[in-house]
């Protein structure tokens, strides 16, 4: 699983714009969010949404050039002819070089296979699971019960682990509130389809991520997708954190019929 550094020191989220602190050209291009800021149990959480026919949800892993993007920032310069998505933010976990350590699925091609190895670490710490969407929707699921689906016209797909919630119960081996703290991100599905993605504003535990998630979120399924690393690109805020390399990214975009004039 990705490796950090023995001496990498822990980094605060910088909100307010890339490191010039000015809105790109891209930045400004989407003018109402999809974000907005909560609090849950005493923590700051952003959350982002999108809907079912007013956004589109990809992954990128890789530039225009083949190499790995590592960072919002190139995601950012490498879509600069695009339009601006409505978000961005890292999504599943990944090795030394940013190649994904599980399923990873884009633009409908499987790039690598589904990882049920037992092992170290977070995305080891069963279940685990996968993100995906297909021709019915947007779905988490645990990795055992994708493993026994076939999605049709599956179009994207990253596995990460653990599972925070799952079928409405918190994973098993979490406490509600304990003491590993991180800046942490994930992803949940709403009850009427919704991809809620969320982050915290400062470290917080697995259990109060995944509480956020059941009882703030009313998700029946969410997954973790990373600590420390955790990053968002929100657009319409000129928000667009910095820190370690990161690996697969989600890419959330206005679908034409939901486009600003």
């Amino acid at each position: 699983m990705r490796i950090l550094a023995a001496l990498a020191i822990a980094f605060g989220l910088m909100v307010g714009g890339c490191g010039s602190g000015q809105a790109s050209r891209q930045d400004r291009s989407v003018s109402r969010s999809a974000c907005e800021e909560l609090d849950f149990d005493g923590s700051d959480f952003t959350v982002c949404t999108a809907i079912s026919g007013q956004h589109a949800i990809r992954l990128a892993l890789n530039g225009r050039d083949g190499k790995p993007l590592r960072s919002l920032q190139h995601l950012a310069d490498d879509q600069f002819h695009s339009a601006a998505p409505a978000f961005a933010m890292n999504a599943g976990m990944f090795d030394e070089n940013g190649m994904p350590i599980g399923l990873y699925v884009e633009g409908g091609k499987q790039d690598t296979s589904l990882n049920r190895r037992t092992g170290p670490g977070n995305f080891h710490m069963l279940p685990n699971g996968v993100f995906y969407g297909d021709a019915a929707g947007w779905h988490v699921a645990t990795t055992g019960a994708f493993a026994l689906q076939s999605p049709p016209g599956l179009q994207f797909a990253t596995q990460s682990g653990p599972m925070l919630v799952i079928d409405g119960k918190l994973h098993p081996d979490f406490a509600s509130d304990g003491d590993s703290r991180y800046v942490r991100n994930g992803v949940g599905i709403g009850p009427d389809g919704r991809a809620l993605f969320a982050i915290s504003a400062k470290p917080v535990s697995f259990g109060k991520l995944a509480r956020l998630f059941r009882d703030r979120l009313k998700c029946r399924n969410a997954l973790y997708f990373d600590g420390f690393v955790s990053s968002l690109w929100d657009p319409a805020q000129a928000r667009r954190d910095e820190g370690p390399p990161l690996g697969p990214l989600v890419v959330v975009e206005l679908t034409r019929r939901a486009a600003p004039p």
